[in-house]
């Protein structure tokens, strides 16, 4: 599998992760700082998220402090589900019932005994047929919001229903 990783720094977590993927036999591509680039992590996680909606990657890994800012900004390229996840067990539900193409990790709150069970479970974990009606209905509200502003439909919860701009 052809893995994009990418983290606004290096990190031992990023280290111990990329030879972990490497380990396990996935093609890891680099971005930002585990690449030697200086890069802030929105460019990160849009350079990663890209490669991945592109099928250039088929899954990326992105890290910041938090991970809560690579994962909002990977959600802002269309295609993309990335998932912050903390636990094994986040990680599980991403993956089974939400179809998630891109894991998100905390530099600061994930050790690499727990990164290692979150890539245990990441990769372990098939797609629910059952939950397609509502991964459809994501791709829907994902279709619908990222429309051009004035193509969207009205509705009691438009936004700027008559507005200029």
């Amino acid at each position: 599998m052809r893995i994009a990783l990418g983290s606004d720094e290096r990190s031992r977590l990023t280290d111990f992760v990329e030879a972990e993927l490497r380990r396990r036999g996935h093609d890891v591509e680099l971005f930002g700082p585990p690449a030697g680039d200086s890069s802030p992590w929105p460019d990160v996680a849009a350079a990663v998220a890209e490669r991945v909606a592109q099928g250039e990657s088929d899954e990326g890994v992105l890290f910041c402090w938090t991970g809560t800012g690579v994962s909002i900004a990977a959600n802002k390229v269309p295609g993309i589900r990335a998932a912050l996840c903390a636990d094994a067990e986040t990680a599980r539900g991403a993956r089974t019932w939400n179809q998630a193409n891109v894991l998100c990790m905390s530099l600061a709150g994930t050790s690499e005994e727990v990164a290692r069970g979150i890539l245990d479970a990441w990769f372990s974990a098939e797609a629910d047929a059952g939950e397609e009606e509502n991964v459809e209905k994501v791709n829907a509200l994902d279709r619908r919001y990222r429309a051009p502003f004035r193509a969207r439909p009205a509705g009691k919860n438009s936004v700027g229903k008559g507005s200029k701009d």
